[in-house]
């Protein structure tokens, strides 16, 4: 932030999340940025006759702070019901209801669309004030969520999250001229955008390094190492040819118990216990234990224990919710248990190893298999019986091995580099979460900053 210079002379506030401002500029609630803050409507199925865009909280781009429009929803809103709720280019939508146990409700997004809209009823749509600049007010509230200024006004923080706008708007906030609102919305626009930018491209690349991961490992499990070996139809279209000498089986037959999962119903949580994990927990192939849901009492260990106790080199796959398909292996002996979108797959000793099944949960073939299979309720889930059925390819086990260790340092290079692109990604995106701070509190000072024009002759 050194290239951009700092204001003549700043004041203290008191506030913690604008503790020192310039000497310039207000601080006052939220509450006087903004005309109004209205709730939504959910309205009714779509008839052709009152139907209307409604924006979700599914619609948020939190990265640009505006409404994506890829998959728009439309409602039958009736004309009483949208009299005083139709959106304009510049409100803001604030989200009343949602988040989760990874994220926190109380987002907000600029309206920068010209059709006409409503939000649903999880959202409330506020109109800024005369003498505020919208854009600005979602750069400022983007700095209220990543401190986590909107924590103090949720009232549930557990499953579907409640925000009480009225004790969020009644927080401090900074109060710069209109002219300084503008240039900050400008400059930022502009910064943030560049950094957009070049965070798509690294996606890019890190899309194009799980693409070669996949077929390394697809090629491998269904096609083995020797590329001499004679080849047989294994009878399942997405699988093709496979070594003559492999079986083709329904995976369950490759396992040491029929597939199972933890219990359904919520257990109790405690500070300390057993550690207690679901879908969340499944993250870049590994369990990672700083995502559990809690801990649980060594009774509620026993009694889940006597339906499926954890086992190193069990392997699991989500077969509900978003993450559908994830897989990891359990790499610990340590005491924990699990909840039930979590199905579990425990190799037969003398049929597969954790390693090769794994890898087969993890090619193309299979996961196509998933996609295949998977119902649609409120969300995406595939049942215990319908992974057991799916077809796998399966070499002797000392084979499998050879697999398993031609694979390893291949997959480990690749995994070098993922991490060497997310490490510079994490970057950018801290960066960019700090020069919205260092703009929005006043601690760079942007109103000389100018946007770069195109080179003559370069097409912008």
């Amino acid at each position: 932030m050194k290239q951009y210079p700092a204001y003549p002379a700043y004041k203290t506030t008191g506030c913690d999340w604008f503790p020192e401002i310039p000497s310039h500029w207000g601080i006052d609630r939220a509450k006087w940025s903004i005309s109004s803050c209205q709730n939504g409507v959910w309205g009714a199925e779509p008839d052709g006759d009152d139907d209307l865009v409604c924006i979700r909280v599914a619609d948020f781009d939190r990265q640009s702070l505006r409404v994506s429009t890829e998959k728009l929803t439309m409602r039958s809103i009736a004309e009483k019901d949208r009299r005083n709720r139709l959106l304009k280019t510049g409100d803001l939508l604030l989200e009343k209801s949602g988040g989760g146990e990874q994220q926190l409700v109380g987002a907000v997004v600029e309206f920068n669309q010209t059709f006409p809209a409503v939000t649903s009823n999880f959202i409330a749509r506020m109109v800024a004030s005369d003498g505020m600049n919208s854009r600005f007010l979602a750069y400022l509230h983007s700095h209220l969520y990543s401190g986590r200024v909107n924590f103090r006004s949720i009232k549930q923080t557990t499953g579907i999250q409640n925000l009480d706008s009225q004790a969020y708007l009644d927080e401090s906030i900074t109060y710069p001229p209109l002219d300084e609102q503008q240039a900050i919305a400008r400059f930022l626009d502009f910064k943030t955008a560049q950094i957009d930018a070049l965070i798509a491209k690294k996606k890019v690349l890190l899309d194009k390094l799980a693409e070669m991961r996949t077929a390394l490992i697809s090629h491998a499990v269904t096609k083995g190492l020797d590329p001499s070996v004679a080849m047989k139809d294994s009878g399942v279209v997405w699988l093709g040819n496979v070594p003559a000498h492999w079986k083709v089986i329904p995976i369950k037959f490759s396992l040491d118990m029929p597939i199972t999962d933890g219990p359904h119903s919520t257990p109790q949580f405690y500070d300390e216990g057993i550690p207690f994990i679901s879908a969340e927990a499944v993250k870049n192939d590994r369990l990672d234990f700083s995502r559990k849901r809690g801990y649980i009492s060594e009774d509620d260990h026993a009694i889940f224990s006597k339906k499926y106790k954890p086992k190193y080199g069990d392997v699991y796959m989500v077969k509900s919710g978003a993450t559908t398909g994830a897989v990891a292996r359990v790499e610990t002996h340590e005491e924990f248990n699990i909840w039930s979108p979590l199905a579990v797959l425990r190799p037969h000793a003398e049929k597969s190893i954790t390693d090769y099944l794994f890898y087969v949960l993890k090619s193309k073939p299979f996961f196509y298999s998933v996609e295949l299979s998977w119902s649609y309720g409120t969300q995406q889930n595939i049942g215990m019986g319908v992974i057991s059925n799916i077809r796998m390819a399966l070499p002797p086990i000392e084979e499998q091995k050879a697999i398993c260790r031609y694979l390893e340092p291949l997959l480990q290079k690749i995994e070098d580099q993922r991490g060497k692109v997310d490490s510079v990604v994490e970057r950018l995106q801290e960066y960019r979460s700090a020069l919205i701070t260092n703009a929005v509190t006043g601690k760079i000072d942007v109103r000389g900053f100018a946007i770069p024009q195109p080179a003559e002759g370069i097409a912008s």
